[in-house]
């Protein structure tokens, strides 16, 4: 009988020694994180609704595409699980927001 050769697979961790978990289970309990780069826009749609949080508009499913998610303290690399920094805007409420300190620097001078 043939084993899978990846089921051995055990991650190194700093001491040398072999982890408890095989490779499976460490992407698994990855993906049920939501540790996946490009996951957090499904949670926030998933979290907060398919509505743009500035203007209102209600998405259905086969527009989705139209909602983004804006990362309220502009950190796109802060991402928490619970959905705290993030806010879905339709793709006109982001451009104006992302605009806002452009047309400031502008009329300021």
């Amino acid at each position: 009988m043939r084993r899978n050769r990846y089921r051995d697979i055990r991650k190194k961790v700093p001491s040398g020694r072999a982890s408890e978990k095989s490779v499976e289970e460490i992407v698994r309990e990855l993906k049920e994180a939501g540790k996946s780069p490009g996951n957090y826009r499904e949670q926030s749609l998933k979290i907060h609704g398919l509505i743009c949080a500035k203007c209102g508009r209600e998405f259905e499913e086969k527009d989705r595409h139209l909602l983004t998610v804006h990362h309220k303290d502009g950190n796109c690399k802060n991402n928490p699980a619970d959905g705290s920094n993030w806010e879905n805007l339709c793709v006109y409420c982001h451009e104006d927001e992302h605009s806002r300190g452009l047309l400031g620097d502008y009329f300021s001078r």
